[in-house]
């Protein structure tokens, strides 16, 4: 039986932030931005409701039609390509080189954790590893519910971006933040990017591109 999916919408927000803080209390960023586990418990989920407006403003949403797994995505423009929002970036900054660039870094900090120094530098370091090459798609996020992972929802949340993405010719972009979840990337055919990202004091994480599959390409 196939996985059913839907676009969310602003209905659908408690639900995707919930989601995001559950399936990412324990991943080793949220460790990092969150060293505290009790004030993790508290005050992630302000983060993730801060990522969560970026996309529903932004980009697009995909949940299953039982709400127990939710992907975040944005199309990313090439840098010569202002596109119809001008250009944001993945840190929901406007990715340009004027004055306000990072800005919204800050802004992200101030929203989430004002005292946290760490929440406004892993916007940075994210955006600031992102390929501006080629317009692409980029899986922000991807959250399934604690009890129902292992079942394929997250691999069935991406399939369905995927399929698009390969008839329209588009790459798609992610960063892996463990080890474990690049070997589910590996098999939906991404490969892992020249260099890792690492985070000082902290954790590495994994970034990864896939080329879209054309019809001579496909098995």
């Amino acid at each position: 039986m196939g996985v059913g999916i839907r676009a969310a919408g602003e209905d659908d927000r408690e639900l995707v932030v919930r989601l995001l803080d559950e399936a990412f209390q324990d991943d080793p960023v949220s460790g990092w931005v969150f060293p505290e586990r009790e004030y993790r418990r508290t005050t992630h989920h302000r983060l993730m409701a801060a990522f969560t407006d970026i996309v529903l403003a932004e980009g697009r949403i995909d949940v299953t039609e039982d709400g127990t797994a939710c992907a975040l995505w944005l199309s990313m423009p090439a840098a010569d390509d202002d596109g119809p929002d001008g250009g944001d970036g993945p840190d929901g900054g406007d990715g340009g080189d004027g004055p306000d660039e990072g800005d919204d870094a800050v802004r992200l900090r101030e929203s989430v954790d004002p005292a946290n120094a760490r929440v406004e530098e892993i916007a940075r370091l994210m955006a600031e590893s992102h390929p501006t090459d080629r317009a692409h798609e980029y899986l922000w996020m991807i959250g399934v519910a604690p009890a129902r992972q292992g079942e394929g929802l997250g691999s069935a949340l991406v399939q369905h971006v995927l399929d698009r993405c390969d008839r329209e010719g588009l790459p798609v972009y992610l960063e892996a933040s463990s080890e474990r979840s690049t070997k589910l990337y590996e098999r939906l055919g991404f490969t892992y990017a020249d260099r890792t990202l690492d985070i000082p004091d902290g954790p590495r994480m994994w970034p990864m591109w896939r080329e879209p599959v054309t019809g001579r390409d496909r098995p």
